[in-house]
């Protein structure tokens, strides 16, 4: 069964395309990880599901309701959870959960039901009368997490939820996060950290420049580099010498193979222990100094590189 279907999703902000034909599909119960650099329209895409930005055309459903038509039909079945701490920081973790719970419509012993299960959930039952305020940056995010949950929704969609924490809050989110989704919950997860998706998610939406340029399960992201492991030259010369240098280098290889960022020269290869040893000699015919050679197997990170031509963090 879908849980969300986007179809061909536009949006404009004046003269400016943010969004250019996004189409994907969620099932029921699936964990989809949304990746794209800042800028790249993921955020957009994202608050035109929610309802909070009206597409400029496209279509929106959430299970059989049009979100563009029903919003409020919709969005019942949605929990947000913003890159921003959404909580007022003088009440406390169970004053917060039960205002938002009523926000959702919830009150009496059922209100008081969910926030207890809330707290339990996010691991705070302990701290549940102490006021936000006092509470790590990683323990914010694990309530707004909660005020997301109280109503149990069958989609939820986190942006960006582990930024600025430390190491322990943030596997204590990501556990929470993939104890949710084996409970039945559909995430959809956007993240700057390439091993969160990797670990939470069964399949991935690559969006840059305002499109979904590929979407598929790691393995099958995988074959768009088919399976091309990256080998990468750090040399100790300036960026204009390494664009030199890979000039130079396309009798080797297909520039299309060839990356670039600051010192270093990546070159795409399935078997790079058979070219290694060319590749070192090219590069130090040409007089230049190599400070590090690195080898990195496929990942999802080098997927992204090879789509974008850019690290997640550019």
């Amino acid at each position: 069964m879908k849980m969300l279907t986007v179809r061909d999703l536009h949006k404009s902000f004046g003269n400016f395309a943010a969004v250019k034909g996004v189409s994907f599909e969620v099932e029921k119960g699936e964990s989809y990880g949304l990746l794209g650099p800042n800028g790249a329209g993921k955020s957009t895409t994202i608050n035109m599901i929610t309802g909070l930005f009206p597409p400029t055309s496209g279509e929106i459903q959430i299970k059989d309701f049009d979100v563009i038509k029903n919003p409020k039909q919709a969005q019942k079945w949605i929990g947000v959870v913003p890159q921003e701490i959404a909580l007022y920081q003088t009440m406390s973790a169970r004053e917060n959960l039960k205002f938002w719970g009523r926000m959702y419509d919830l009150s009496g012993s059922a209100l008081e039901k969910s926030v207890d299960q809330v707290l339990e959930i996010i691991g705070l039952t302990e701290r549940a009368k102490d006021k936000v305020e006092t509470f790590s940056g990683g323990m914010k995010r694990r309530v707004n997490i909660g005020a997301a949950i109280l109503h149990r929704p069958e989609l939820l969609i986190m942006d960006e939820p582990t930024v600025g924490i430390d190491p322990q809050s943030r596997n204590h989110i990501l556990e929470t996060v993939k104890r949710l989704n084996d409970d039945g919950m559909t995430i959809i997860y956007t993240s700057h950290y390439m091993e969160e998706v990797e670990y939470l998610c069964k399949r991935i939406g690559i969006v840059d420049h305002g499109q979904l340029i590929a979407t598929g399960t790691l393995s099958e992201l995988r074959e768009t580099i088919g399976d091309h492991s990256k080998i990468i030259l750090t040399i100790d010369k300036d960026g204009s010498t390494v664009a030199g240098l890979a000039q130079s280098l396309t009798s080797l290889f297909p520039e299309k193979d060839i990356q670039i960022q600051d010192h270093q020269l990546m070159v795409f290869h399935k078997e790079p222990q058979l070219i290694l040893t060319d590749f070192i000699q090219s590069v130090a015919k040409t007089g230049t100094g190599i400070t590090s050679v690195d080898i990195v197997e496929p990942n999802l990170e080098s997927v992204f590189l090879h789509l974008t031509g850019r690290n997640l963090r550019d």
